[in-house]
């Protein structure tokens, strides 16, 4: 159940959970993440493969972007948004929660969902063919493991919503397992060059930490919002460390990965 709820949370993909789930089920589900990443990694990697044979790789990548935005139903996007409006201007900590709430997204949402997207193209463009498949792979496991981080580390800025279950029974046999998939499919991914996926594991670290702690200080806490700006940024940090690491790893070695 725990696996469903994690896969209805994330996606668009529909799940038929048909009772009321309570609090502690919806926190385990965070267990559960880095495999939901996983389904997804898998989908945009088989969509990539079968695009190829049919169409130039910078249309195919645009269409893993608009593929990754379908999947996921936006969520993550809309988050990301909500953020920005929430974060412009001097505003109370109260005065930006209510901005967050609000439906409508104003400028400074657009313009971040604008950067967020085109920097995925962007990177993807980028990213060596030989690790392509892997990437893609890796992109959506490590950036939900980036909240899952997220979510057990940093306190919840709201007395209520839809994070706040999820933050109460996220503890530490969550993260851990969590952890100890993404890691093994880091170490599966790139069999070859091992401290990539390490490193980019570190770098996401650095930049959810970084985020958490600024996000604290905007909105006294994060919030089911900044999960979803979360894993956005996490996504480009992982694609833009793929860029540096393996365009100058891969003309140094013979090997392949994925």
């Amino acid at each position: 159940m725990s696996f469903l709820t994690a896969i209805q949370f994330l996606t668009s993909i529909p799940i038929p959970v048909k009772r009321e789930l309570s609090p502690e089920q919806m926190g385990r589900a965070t267990t559960y993440f880095p495999v939901v990443g996983l389904i997804i990694g898998l989908i945009l990697a088989g969509l990539n493969w079968l695009l190829l044979l049919i169409l130039p790789a910078v249309v195919v990548n645009a269409l893993l972007v608009v593929a990754l935005v379908i999947i996921t139903g936006a969520m993550h996007l809309d988050g990301l948004a909500d953020t920005c409006d929430g974060i412009a201007g001097h505003k109370t900590t109260e005065e930006r929660w209510q901005v967050m709430r609000d439906s409508r997204t104003g400028a400074f949402g657009v313009v971040g969902i604008v950067l967020v997207v085109l920097l995925k193209y962007a990177t993807l463009n980028n990213i060596p063919p030989v690790f392509m498949t892997a990437v893609l792979i890796f992109m959506p496991v490590a950036s939900r493991w980036a909240m899952v981080y997220a979510i057990y580390a940093y306190r919840y800025a709201r007395p209520a919503g839809l994070g706040t279950a999820y933050k109460q029974a996220t503890r530490w046999p969550q993260f851990t397992t969590a952890t100890i998939i993404t890691l093994a499919l880091a170490f599966a991914l790139f069999p070859l060059f091992s401290l990539a996926g390490i490193l980019i594991i570190i770098g996401i670290s650095i930049i959810t930490t970084g985020l958490a702690f600024y996000f604290r200080h905007k909105f006294a806490g994060l919030t089911g919002d900044t999960y979803g700006a979360i894993n956005e940024v996490a996504e480009v940090t992982i694609l833009l460390l793929a860029i540096l690491i393996f365009n100058n790893v891969a003309p140094l070695s013979q090997g392949k990965c994925l």
